[in-house]
């Protein structure tokens, strides 16, 4: 994997541009984390893992410029929970992809993010120099 590099027991990073193969990536990253750590139960993995594909497909898809988007993702299994910090340096976000609520129920786009806070017990966006920072926190069942 491009970037890929562990910073020490339990934490992965993984940077590159966010191109429809990133995310390809990050599946194989996660499947490397779930063989890392037995311990962690696979429902919380598996959630964990359609929240992070669920932003950063949001980042691969309406980043721009396009296929120039470069991001950094990191991820630390902590005995008491999942922790996931996506960066990228995107234009800004509209809106505030972290607060609760459901797109129109006539929307034919929109209820990714909804599903990643659904699935995750923090998740938040902020903008900082320049950076969209996407913070993703699921904990241990």
């Amino acid at each position: 994997m491009a970037g890929d590099t562990r910073s020490g027991p339990g934490e992965y990073v993984l940077e590159g541009l966010a191109i429809p193969e990133a995310l390809s990536e990050l599946h194989d990253l996660l499947e490397t984390v779930g063989g890392d750590h037995p311990g962690l139960a696979a429902e919380d993995l598996m959630m964990f893992e359609t929240a992070v594909i669920e932003v950063a497909g949001n980042v691969v898809e309406h980043g721009r410029p396009e296929g120039r988007v470069v991001y950094r993702f990191r991820l630390a299994v902590l005995p008491d929970r999942v922790v996931a910090r996506l960066e990228d340096a995107g234009q800004e976000v509209d809106g505030d992809p972290g607060a609760p609520g459901l797109p129109d129920p006539l929307a034919e786009q929109g209820r990714g993010l909804a599903l990643t806070r659904a699935v995750l017990d923090e998740f938040s966006y902020e903008r900082l120099d320049g950076t969209n920072v996407w913070h993703l926190v699921r904990y241990r069942r």
